[in-house]
């Protein structure tokens, strides 16, 4: 599944392809991708005639933003984009296409059939499902020190199943999570309550850097990601700790660990992130 900088950098790429083409009708060839409104119909009609003046992001969610009305769309497992000519042969997988104004496409395919997309009147989209309920924006202005503390404080839930939760920090996923407590120097069963004020800084200040390192990479392409314009991400090869189970650690050489984390597959130096909570309160029983 696209993470948040994946998302990131699709979102960016778009920019660079559809700000300002007017949709002059709408394609869908599997219905089940649109979510909102129950008609595909009335989706369809009401998206004729407007203009993209700009792609945003929530956490993983794009949000083309039009003259009156947001399209949210989640690209779930394997969902992308492309900007094609009209004349260009329609590929398997093709669900939706937005046919512009000016002879191009917009053409979303998923060969998974995951994705999803939800129409909203404009400024309506953030009161209601699914970007109601959502989080912390990682790489906002006001995802600050003390707003990150706030959100973790109290909570006895292990930190990685508690920075993969959308409710409480949007868009991390679990490539980005294990690069973070890496870095951090945080075991990912660490509970979150655990954690001292230097924790929650370091931990804190790695999810920024990994984050923006992400990004500016154009995302990690580990299966079949690519952005919209069809080149893939290079954050893969700066990976420390996601999928190198059984290799050396790049800090202390030590073999990389995988675990099973609240369902996740978890990867780990033992060495570089000790369980230190655990082995006190073992202590303390042994006492």
């Amino acid at each position: 599944m696209p993470e948040l900088p994946e998302v990131e950098t699709i979102r960016r790429t778009l920019n660079e392809l559809v700000l300002q083409k007017t949709i002059d009708s709408v394609t869908v060839h599997l219905n089940r991708i649109i979510q909102l409104p129950e008609e595909v119909g009335e989706f369809c009609l009401l998206l004729a005639g407007q203009t993209i003046q700009s792609v945003e992001r929530r956490g993983k969610f794009l949000c083309f933003m039009m003259d009156d009305f947001t399209l949210v769309s989640h690209l779930r497992m394997e969902g992308r984009y492309g900007l094609y000519d009209q004349k260009d042969p329609l590929e398997l997988h093709t669900h939706v296409v937005f046919h512009f104004t000016d002879g191009t496409e917009l053409r979303y395919k998923d060969v998974r059939q995951f994705g999803t997309m939800h129409l909203f009147p404009k400024g309506r989209e953030l009161e209601e499902k699914p970007l109601k309920k959502l989080g912390l924006e990682p790489l906002a202005k006001d995802f600050t020190l003390a707003a990150f503390s706030n959100k973790l404080s109290g909570r006895s839930t292990k930190i990685k199943p508690l920075l993969l939760n959308q409710e409480y920090i949007v868009g991390i996923g679990n490539i980005y999570v294990d690069e973070s407590l890496f870095l951090a120097g945080i075991h990912p069963e660490r509970e979150a309550d655990t954690l001292t004020r230097q924790e929650l800084a370091t931990l804190f200040e790695a999810i920024v850097k990994t984050l923006q390192e992400a990004v500016a990479a154009g995302g990690s392409s580990i299966k079949s990601y690519v952005n919209g314009q069809g080149e893939i991400g290079l954050f893969q090869h700066q990976l420390k700790m996601y999928g190198r189970k059984g290799e050396p650690c790049y800090a202390c050489g030590q073999p990389i660990e995988k675990s099973v984390v609240a369902g996740r597959g978890t990867h780990f130096c033992p060495q570089c992130q000790p369980l230190k909570w655990k082995l006190k309160r073992v202590k303390k029983v042994k006492v």
